[in-house]
């Protein structure tokens, strides 16, 4: 009996859940797609859950008005193989049901690493959750053979405080930190000869917001370098324009300004959410 009613109301709670996703979702639209207003995690979550299971071709359709991950969970599951193994999640970025559910992740043994702990977790998925600096990971060598980091080196280093963390680690003002190369070398050392290395970061002017920094072209070649000798690696760069996002160069994105969502700081008339161009690099680890 206790049973049946606890299932009753895991029903209940779960409908109420529903109806207030759609009606948010409602009054994102209705007031103009506005981010990070109410209804947009909602509405850019249906948007992601879509995307990853188009074709590449379609990628640019998930578009206006919506941060980079429409761009860059798509792409990182393009560059997945369709095959089991070890894959890890460098940075959390993957944690949530929409993409947990996803045949390509489900088929896979998944280690989700990242520095704190978070409120979500599916341990009754076999998911594993390790907490630690990519910098020093817990992993011996060649373990995973696909390695994902979304968005993530540019947190590396800087003030983290805003996500929960006790410590706040950088002072660097409008400084650089190449923090971020002890983590690509860590990735590179727990990554299975024959493995695949997915990197996404934001890209255009160097920017220092706090708790991420923008890289630059310069920044881009320091990752690229500590690459070179270990195997083969490509880029692909994504842009956004008032119209949305779509496929670009390396060139085209040198400019680009992020909008920081805490401070105003690059708000514009576009429609942007936050980065206005990303870096990708997919790495295959020599055998």
């Amino acid at each position: 009996m206790i049973g049946w009613i606890r299932s009753l109301e895991k029903k209940l709670l779960q409908r109420r859940s529903e109806r207030t996703r759609r009606n948010n979702i409602k009054t994102y639209l209705k007031n103009g797609r506005i981010p990070w207003s109410i209804g947009y995690h909602e509405y850019r979550s249906g948007q992601i859950a879509a995307a990853i299971h188009a074709s590449p071709q379609q990628i640019d359709r998930w578009a206006r008005g919506l941060d980079e991950r429409i761009v860059e969970i798509p792409w990182i599951f393009n560059q997945l193989s369709k095959t089991s193994g070890k894959l890890l999640d460098a940075g959390s970025s993957l944690n949530h049901d929409y993409i947990l559910d996803h045949a390509l992740v489900k088929n896979k043994d998944l280690t989700i690493c990242t520095y704190y702990p978070e409120s979500f977790a599916r341990l009754s998925q076999r998911i594993s959750y390790v907490f630690a600096d990519l910098r020093s990971m817990p992993f011996r060598d060649g373990w995973f053979d696909e390695i994902a980091c979304i968005s993530t080196l540019e947190h590396i280093d800087m003030d983290n405080s805003m996500y929960g963390y006790e410590a706040v680690n950088a002072a660097h003002g409008i400084k650089k930190s190449y923090s971020y190369l002890l983590a690509v070398a860590e990735m590179v050392r727990v990554l299975k000869n024959g493995g695949r290395l997915l990197i996404t970061v934001p890209f255009g002017k160097f920017e220092n917001h706090g708790f991420f920094q923008q890289f630059d072209e310069d920044m881009i070649v320091r990752l690229t370098n500590e690459l070179t000798g270990k195997g083969s690696w490509e880029t692909t760069f994504f842009k956004y324009l008032p119209t949305g996002w779509t496929q670009s160069i390396l060139s085209e994105c040198l400019n680009a300004e992020s909008f920081n969502p805490h401070t105003g700081i690059g708000k514009k008339d576009d429609g942007a959410a936050h980065s206005r161009a990303i870096g990708c690099i997919a790495f295959t680890k020599k055998t």
